[in-house]
């Protein structure tokens, strides 16, 4: 062999090197024989120890075996940690996004409620909100905490590390879902504050809404009743005084609330469909308090000249008639005529207001006129109705004694109907009246009726209040009543 020959690495070998590999070759080709330990002090029984340069080569591949065996297993189990607690990361993740959402859409409804009902459920209801949102944030901590104490993405991560954070994390998933189930029977239980609140709530913008265009409808209406030439500023300012009002519903239901929102957007929309309605009819009302003046000044004229045949009547009267019979109507004449001046007056006042658009006003004093003239009227018309009503009952008398004898009898029937209330004795002896009523019958063991006598025509003066001697049925019927 050459001294100087290379092996495979390049290096140069020696000559005693050479003999060494050719020795082991066939040690190593030859049967394996039982080693023996050789007799030493410190050597183990049963234990061979292994002596010489290549003994100590070949244990060396095996304590690597072992070695890189051992790194494997610690590797795995590591990852198999790492995986577990990511999962776990994962579960807990999706619970807190869960439970944050759950959250914020229970949080729109308790502000519904809060904003729509003042009652002491619904407050009671925000208080136990705000406490569940402690629990809410207490449970978040835990979570977040949990998440920032334990880098799963560590390239050097223990597996008792991973350990640790799978278990932190499950907790945290634990309790997070534990306060979701709270917080969803805490919903279940707003149910019927919330159906309260969404209908509420559903009848808020249509309100709005209408209160919108019956303003715009009465704007509209305005501007058309000016078109036409009339001023109409009362309406304008009543107009104008839902302004303010229009703005609170535009700030909207957040800042004022919602049933003081509900109920001004009702206000102004029944304010401004009134506006709107007078508007459209001014035109019409002005030309019916044009046509109601010239009626009634046409009526107080036809009154003035049937107020100066007044005179002509109670002349008949007086001179046919004794003194009873038209006393009462000496001053129609004067009555009548001064009636109809205020009447006049009353007219005139009235156009200056229909002139200057002072509808009320005008109204106001038409019907005071009209008022004036119906007394006047019937002041004039009782002397016309008296002289015919005295002419009927000298032509044919009979006719009104027996009108006034039923009225009479009516009256004793419905007097002697309540003896639990009895009146004072009647001053005309119950002989006399039954005889002059042809109903003076005597009770066997009892007083006789109170019966009123029968008024006698021919004595010239009213015996029971009536006029001229002529009997007053409702008069009879009202002392009957009194008795």
């Amino acid at each position: 062999m050459n001294p100087g020959r290379t092996d495979d690495t390049g290096e140069g070998c020696d000559g005693d090197t050479i003999a060494a590999v050719l020795a082991d070759g066939a040690a190593r080709a030859a049967p394996a024989a039982p080693l023996r330990p050789a007799p030493c002090a410190r050597s183990r029984p049963g234990r061979a120890r292994p002596r010489g340069a290549a003994a100590a080569r070949r244990s060396r591949p095996a304590r690597r075996v072992r070695r890189g065996r051992h790194a494997t297993l610690v590797r795995g189990r590591a990852e198999s940690q790492r995986a577990e607690a990511q999962a776990a990361k994962d579960d807990a993740a999706a619970a807190f996004y869960e439970l944050d959402t759950a959250q914020r859409d229970l949080r729109i409804s308790i502000e519904t409620i809060a904003a729509v009902d003042s009652s002491p459920a619904a407050r009671r209801a925000v208080g136990d909100f705000e406490a569940l949102g402690w629990r809410i944030d207490e449970v978040s901590h835990q979570y977040i905490n949990a998440v920032d104490a334990h880098d799963l993405d560590r390239d050097d991560l223990e597996a008792s590390a991973a350990s640790r954070a799978r278990a932190e994390l499950t907790a945290a998933r634990t309790e997070l879902g534990r306060v979701k189930q709270e917080l969803d029977r805490f919903a279940q239980g707003l149910g019927p504050l919330l159906g309260k609140a969404e209908t509420q709530l559903a009848r808020l913008a249509p309100a709005v809404e209408r209160a919108r265009q019956a303003l715009l409808a009465a704007s509209d209406a305005l501007d058309a009743a000016r078109d036409s030439g009339l001023r109409a500023d009362d309406l304008a300012a009543r107009l104008a005084a839902l302004g303010p009002e229009l703005t609170r519903l535009n700030q909207g239901a957040g800042q004022h609330g919602v049933p003081q929102t509900l109920e001004r957007a009702e206000r102004v929309t029944r304010e401004a469909e009134s506006v709107r309605a007078e508007a459209e009819r001014l035109p019409e009302r002005a030309a019916e308090i044009g046509h109601r003046l010239v009626s009634l000044r046409t009526r107080a004229q036809a009154l003035t000249t049937r107020a100066e045949q007044v005179e002509p009547v109670l002349s008949e009267l007086r001179r046919r008639f004794t003194a009873a019979c038209w006393q009462d109507l000496q001053q129609v004449p004067d009555q009548a005529a001064d009636s109809v001046r205020r009447a006049e007056r009353k007219l005139a006042e009235a156009q200056a207001a229909r002139d200057e658009q002072r509808w009320p006003d005008a109204t106001a004093l038409l019907s005071t006129v009209r008022a004036l003239l119906n007394t006047t009227d019937e002041a004039v018309s009782a002397a016309g109705d008296r002289l015919r009503r005295l002419n009927a009952v000298q032509k044919d008398p009979q006719q009104e004694i027996e009108r006034t004898r039923f009225a009479i009898r009516d009256a004793q029937r419905l007097a002697m109907a309540k003896p639990e209330h009895p009146g004072p004795p009647s001053r005309t002896p119950p002989g006399r009246g039954g005889g002059a009523t042809g109903t003076g019958d005597h009770h066997a063991g009892g007083p006789a009726p109170r019966l009123l006598a029968l008024p006698h025509g021919d004595r010239g003066g009213p015996a029971d209040g009536g006029p001229c001697g002529l009997p007053d049925p409702r008069g009879a019927r009202r002392r009957s009543l009194n008795a």
